[in-house]
């Protein structure tokens, strides 16, 4: 026995509905919301809600290398930044021993000042 998708009564009048199709409407609605609002919700970007510190020209970072082990990334020093479309920076050239790499930020780690 195969069941039938119920007709969609979230965009038709509420004047215009007999109690059963009402109360589809109100289910309908729910279920839209919830999936909408709810599930978002369940999965927050939280580091997208705080900002971080920026990475900077002259910043010391390593590159991450996925087929080397962490002992043999590379160390390099920011070269230039490139921003993307939002003015955030995205790509940056990097100045190595070996010269100068282009790699996206989420590869690089900034390491920290001895200043601070």
């Amino acid at each position: 026995m195969t069941s039938l998708p119920s007709p969609n009564y979230v965009d038709v009048p509420t004047h215009r509905l007999d109690r059963y199709k009402r109360l589809e409407q109100i289910r309908q609605h729910f279920w839209n919301r919830w999936s909408t609002e709810y599930m978002a919700e369940l999965q927050q970007r939280t580091k997208w809600k705080s900002v971080c510190e920026q990475l900077q020209q002259g910043d010391l970072v390593i590159i991450k290398e996925q087929h080397t082990p962490p002992l043999c990334w590379r160390l390099g020093r920011v070269d230039k930044l490139y921003l993307g479309s939002d003015g955030i920076a995205r790509v940056a050239d990097v100045k190595t021993a070996n010269g100068v790499v282009r790699r996206a930020l989420n590869r690089l780690c900034k390491l920290p000042d001895s200043e601070a």
